[in-house]
């Protein structure tokens, strides 16, 4: 009988271990990122200062002719999010996603409205941005915030195509490869 609060405390204890370590830590993200075999457009950091991880995804650049006809010299997006520590205890809700054009002129400044065409007519709305350009250093940011399932909706469509002000850029496989390891690295549930 004398055993028996012996082994209560250590039950609490192995318990309150084992949720300490629900979800994926930065080491578990960069094993996955190497899977999925992305690791140079997603990066995981850790800010110590800040006590924060980031989750990040850099894509390729849309086609050249397409970028000609906006009348930009390149443009490509990237995603990400932040989360506490170095557990990604819970799965992000919402993330940032973000078009960097490169352009010696304004292109988007009046028109920064977003869709998403998914294919089959269907069409997802993304709203306004919030428009961020840097003159000095050709470069226009039209930052989003969307909803992972969103992402994921975008990630899956067979044939997508941004329409971003009056312009129309077709996502590549390579990023539509890299929006689906993004959901996926930011899914607690799913682990190598």
């Amino acid at each position: 009988m004398k055993y028996l609060p012996l082994f209560l405390v250590t039950l609490l204890f192995f318990t309150s271990v084992g949720s300490a370590q629900s979800g994926k830590t930065n080491d578990d993200v960069n094993l996955e990122i190497r899977s999925l075999g992305v690791e140079k457009a997603i990066t995981v950091s850790f800010d110590p200062g800040g006590n924060a991880s980031k989750i990040m995804a850099v894509t390729e650049n849309f086609s050249n002719a397409e970028v000609e006809r906006a009348g930009i010299m390149a443009m490509n997006f990237a995603m990400g999010f932040f989360y506490p520590g170095t557990v990604l205890a819970a799965s992000p809700e919402r993330l940032h996603f973000t078009f960097w054009a490169m352009t010696k002129k304004p292109r988007f400044a009046e028109n920064h409205h977003l869709t998403a065409d998914l294919g089959s007519g269907k069409t997802l709305d993304l709203g306004e941005a919030r428009y961020s350009p840097k003159p000095r250093e050709n470069m226009e940011y039209l930052n989003f915030e969307i909803s992972r399932t969103d992402l994921a909706t975008i990630a899956a469509a067979g044939n997508l195509t941004f329409r971003l002000g009056p312009y129309t850029f077709t996502a590549t496989s390579e990023q539509q490869k890299v929006m689906r390891s993004l959901v996926r690295v930011g899914d607690i549930s799913n682990t190598n």
